[in-house]
């Protein structure tokens, strides 16, 4: 019982990690396409909000569900996928952390033009080309550790 109680919260949390992240980015893609500061400004709101509470704590629960997983399984943590998707989970916070950052930034600002009655600033712009950069390695990161906990692969031993 304690197995599947650990194994369905650890499977909710990579799916609430894999959804927030595909919708975050779009709904801010869509946001920055449309040019308008506005809303821009309430898109960036509703994407910090999400982050703090969906990813925020699915972000907390993914290592404890997993090692508790392990520990349950008597699966050591240096176990080839394991240790990767360990690996690529520091990879995803690396660049996650950042981009938190820069979606706040990006609705301050955004909500700064609006104010002013002025089009969105070039450090607007040059926040969204590096929040758009570092979703690849932040988003593709959890698409692999998501193949490695179902195809548990023999990487290097």
């Amino acid at each position: 019982m304690t197995y599947l109680v650990l194994k369905y919260l650890h499977v909710i949390g990579a799916v609430v990690l894999l959804g927030t992240g595909t919708g975050i980015a779009f709904f801010m893609l869509m946001a920055h396409l449309s040019r308008d500061a506005a809303f821009i400004a309430r898109t960036a709101a509703v994407v910090v909000i999400a982050d703090a509470l969906f990813t925020a704590t699915a972000a907390v629960a993914q290592p404890v569900t997993g090692y508790l997983l392990a520990q349950e399984l008597a699966v050591p943590l240096t176990e080839d996928w394991v240790a990767a998707s360990l690996v690529l989970y520091v990879v995803t916070g690396v660049f996650w952390l950042p981009v938190v950052w820069m979606q706040a930034r990006m609705r301050d600002l955004a909500r700064d033009a609006v104010t002013a009655g002025e089009p969105l600033p070039p450090r607007y712009h040059q926040l969204f080309r590096i929040w758009f950069v570092f979703g690849f390695p932040g988003f593709g990161s959890v698409i692999a550790i998501l193949w490695l906990m179902i195809a548990k692969p023999v990487l290097w031993s």
